[in-house]
């Protein structure tokens, strides 16, 4: 069985990083009691650099969203065609990809805060750029894609470094809470974030998204700078960040069974259990009577919505130590809701169960996190981080092509409640047949 291991930040900020007195465990806090143990567990929050790290998400995750809503929409105005909106996606997917596994490498070798500091000043840099071509009135996709590109080339080489971070500010038994806190803050993002670029393109245009989140991610950079030094443990610095690296990567994943399967899990749960390519026919056709246009935001709006419930009340799960049975108790509780979501008639129950099935996921982000962070060590943190990174952007986009195919093949609702009943199958043979995952614990 694979136990959890982690390592200490040297800070004069916070003792909340070294082994004693570890909060919620003997010898620190008291376990939590009444309402205060379904409420979002905080704790990590009281060591400043976690802290620091937090508050710079919280900015960003909105800000991020309004780029992201800005830039389809000025290359949609441009071209008047949904295609080029398409193919802006995949220029801005590859380059985070190769920058992800790439920059997990990285992040294995350099100081982790001088690199968030680099990365984040680069994408700050971007999106004062989108904004001069869109005050210019430049109208040119090439370069908006190129843009987009670089933008997400730096979000690539900044995420694993950013992810790889949080064991070392904040206690092994204080991970699931800490992953909690930032999945919460990017959901609402997710949420926010487009509503507020609907409210604001009509009063102040859209050029002014791009420069809300450049100013917003000023704000990061000085939360960034403000964090402790972060550099690489052990013989980490005489290495170079390489594909031998990156394979080595691979190789430590192939070889530890619970690093694998959670790997493995997140790819069931999404490829064969996401279903938002059919959202738009279903808002049409399905739930057309409630009118196509409400159908189809709240359809999109549930997942996320759920996914911050979760995190709302957090305190139920975040102190369980079986990490391993919540990460498979919440993949087949999201192959059940969208079993549930494919069964549905009615516009509300659907909405129901997939906010039902946006609370398991946020459970299993949690804990797949918490496990990726704890199983692995330190100076492999970084290329963990930067599989996940590519894990959870693939994913979906894989399904929205096996979605998209079976729709037409089998019908909708066929094709998401058969998917929901896949990732359900699979899970539970994964679990059957490989115990690793689920005899881990902390």
């Amino acid at each position: 069985m694979y136990r959890a291991t982690r390592t200490s930040v040297d800070t004069s900020e916070s003792s909340s990083t070294t082994d004693a007195g570890t909060p919620g465990t003997p010898g620190g806090d008291p376990p939590a009691r009444g309402w205060r143990r379904w409420a979002m567990d905080t704790r990590p929050l009281r060591i400043p650099a976690y802290r620091r790290l937090w508050s710079s998400t919280i900015v960003t995750a909105v800000g991020s969203q309004l780029t992201a809503v800005a830039v389809p929409k000025q290359i949609y105005d441009i071209t008047q065609s949904s295609a080029w909106v398409g193919y802006a996606s995949l220029a801005g997917l590859v380059p985070m990809v190769v920058f992800a596994l790439w920059g997990g490498a990285v992040a294995d070798t350099v100081d982790r805060r001088k690199l968030l500091l680099v990365t984040n000043i680069g994408i700050a840099v971007t999106s004062l750029l989108f904004w001069a071509q869109a005050v210019s009135g430049l109208d040119s996709v090439p370069v908006l894609m190129v843009l987009l590109a670089a933008q997400q080339a730096f979000f690539g080489l900044n995420q694993p470094a950013r992810s790889a971070s949080v064991a070392r500010l904040v206690p092994a038994g204080e991970l699931p809470a800490a992953n909690a806190l930032g999945t919460t803050v990017m959901q609402t993002g997710l949420v926010a974030g487009p509503l507020l670029a609907g409210v604001l393109i009509p009063v102040i245009g859209l050029p002014e998204l791009y420069l809300i989140d450049a100013v917003a991610l000023t704000f990061t950079v000085w939360a960034v700078f403000r964090l402790p030094a972060l550099p690489p443990l052990g013989e980490a610095t005489a290495r170079r960040a390489g594909v031998r690296e990156i394979a080595a990567g691979f190789r430590y994943i192939a070889g530890r069974k619970v690093l694998l399967l959670s790997f493995l899990a997140d790819i069931v749960a999404m490829v064969f259990g996401m279903p938002r390519a059919l959202f738009p026919q279903l808002a049409a056709q399905t739930y057309g009577a409630w009118g196509p246009g409400l159908a189809l935001g709240l359809l999109f709006a549930a997942i996320p919505v759920g996914s911050v419930l979760g995190g709302l009340f957090s305190g139920v799960f975040s102190r369980a130590r079986r990490h391993g049975l919540m990460v498979i108790g919440s993949v087949v509780g999201w192959g059940l809701a969208v079993v549930g979501f494919g069964l549905s008639g009615n516009l509300w129950v659907a909405v129901a169960f997939l906010a039902a099935g946006g609370v398991a996921d946020m459970v299993s982000m949690v804990f797949r996190g918490a496990i990726l962070l704890s199983a692995a060590t330190d100076e492999m943190r970084g290329r963990m981080q930067g599989v996940f990174t590519v894990v959870v952007a693939g994913g979906p986009r894989l399904a929205d092509v096996l979605h998209g195919t079976a729709g037409s093949l089998f019908g909708t609702r066929a094709a998401v409640a058969g998917g929901g009943a896949l990732v359900v199958v699979i899970m539970v043979a994964l679990a059957a047949a490989m115990p690793a995952l689920r005899r881990y614990r902390i």
